[in-house]
């Protein structure tokens, strides 16, 4: 009785959690700001590459008024 309660509140738990995204909210969601940088070195590495392949530096922050002079 007692996994037969388990099992049924897991599924419950795992089915709860899921939602559908609609159209205008996915841009949000695939702002750069909201992806999870897993390992420091290797993003680093990577935001070198695409430094020297754009030829510009910085950038990629969120940081300052908007004003341009940070």
């Amino acid at each position: 009785m007692n996994t037969i309660r388990l099992i049924l509140i897991a599924i419950v738990a795992l089915t709860s959690a899921c939602v559908t995204v609609k159209p205008q909210e996915r841009s949000v969601l695939a702002d750069p700001l909201m992806q999870f940088e897993g390992d420091p070195h290797a993003a680093a590495q990577l935001r070198h590459a695409l430094e020297n392949r754009e030829g510009a530096y910085g950038g990629s922050s969120a940081v300052g008024g908007g004003c341009g002079c940070n």
